[in-house]
């Protein structure tokens, strides 16, 4: 259904979505086009490492939390050097930051990092519409001097091929392996360094957040990083004691079709493999399970998670708009968690997984998108 709302008199930028909505605005970050998949993210924190996670690829956020901006940005708070969103909106226009590491504004930071915002927009009725009819495709548009063409932008939006079947793990991938060893910021002494590592794990990057490689680091892991589309070789050269299989973008099933023959040959291989976001869904894919769309997907630093066996339910950061199908998983694969509903009762099938390894402690576990 068409917008009514006519041009305001001070726009510069533009959000319309491929049924014609239009969402007026004034522009931040850098100018011209951008067209994505709309999301909703509701953390209240972290804007920063949000806007830098690789698994937004493809993907314009609309952070319904509205005081975004107002602590700046840094150079630490990154999760890659070079942000695979394609754009943000936001509800107020964002102040001057306020915090004692800010380097830098938030307007200017993503300026520098190419990406185009939009603010002013009603994203509660945004997110509404994400909510009852799902994540739409849309164009964003930012023009100093106004030049806004609706009807062009409505057709990038329509012609845009959307995230399903759309493999984006190439796109954000390291090109060659390399060594990690930072390990958690501190406020006093910043990022650390890992000299004493206990063991050597292969993080296969599929758009790996460099927190979760801080975390490997942290906890006594010497770390290997190598590119998504690495073969089995080129994993099990390096001899290590286990596997990791990182976040990232896009529909599992088309990173897939080159993932899932070196997955099944690295279990074979008797490694302890775990997995996270896209590299949780893999595993699930390589196990003989299948994922699919979710209708609005789950973004967010408050999604609660239950486990199956104790029913206690854990607060979770999340990012993921594919799925596992428990259902679809085979004997011998069992759910261990589930991300849950409006109430802890009431569970979406959205799993982690296990496989039962007879005769062995070691079972290849993985999580359905937790980001942290």
């Amino acid at each position: 259904m068409r917008d009514p709302m006519r041009r305001p008199p001070d726009c510069n930028a533009a959000l319309v979505l491929a049924d014609g909505t239009v969402f007026w605005g004034r522009g931040l970050g850098a100018n011209g086009t951008a067209v994505g998949e709309l999301c909703f993210n509701t953390a209240i924190t972290g804007y920063q490492e949000i806007l830098t996670d690789p698994s937004y690829a493809g993907q314009i956020i609309t952070f319904t939390f509205p005081h975004i901006g107002n602590v700046g940005a840094n150079r630490e708070d990154i999760e890659t050097t070079t942000p695979a969103a394609r754009g943000l909106v936001l509800r107020t226009p964002v102040t001057a930051p306020a915090n004692y590491r800010a380097t830098q504004s938030l307007d200017t930071w993503l300026k520098h990092n190419g990406l185009i915002g939009i603010s002013g927009v009603d994203t509660r009725r945004l997110t509404r519409r994400i909510r009852d009819l799902g994540p739409p495709n849309g164009a964003i548009a930012y023009h100093p001097e106004g030049q806004l063409d609706v009807a062009a932008l409505e057709a990038r939006a329509l012609d845009w091929p959307g995230l399903e079947g759309m493999d984006l793990a190439k796109e954000v991938t390291c090109r060659q392996a390399y060594e990690w060893d930072e390990t958690l910021w501190d406020r006093e002494r910043g990022y650390g360094v890992q000299r004493r590592p206990r063991r050597h794990v292969v993080a296969v990057d599929y758009g790996a957040k460099r927190n979760i490689l801080r975390m490997l680091a942290a906890h006594a892991c010497r770390v290997t990083v190598v590119p998504a589309t690495a073969s089995t070789e080129d994993i099990l050269r390096h001899q290590p004691d286990g596997i990791f299989l990182s976040n990232g973008p896009g529909d599992p099933a088309a990173t897939g079709v080159y993932a899932v023959p070196v997955l099944r040959d690295l279990m074979a291989s008797g490694k302890p493999i775990f997995g996270i976001c896209l590299g949780h869904q893999l595993l699930a894919l390589a196990l003989g399970g299948t994922t699919r769309k979710m209708a609005r997907g789950h973004r967010g630093a408050n999604h609660p998670v239950q486990d199956v066996l104790t029913g206690a339910v854990e607060i979770t950061s999340q990012n993921h708009g594919f799925v596992v199908d428990p259902e679809s998983l085979p004997r011998g694969v069992e759910p261990t968690h589930l991300v849950c509903g409006s109430s802890a009762s009431r569970c979406f099938r959205s799993s982690i997984i296990r496989r039962r390894v007879p005769a062995r402690r070691t079972a290849i576990t993985s999580s359905s998108g937790l980001s942290r």
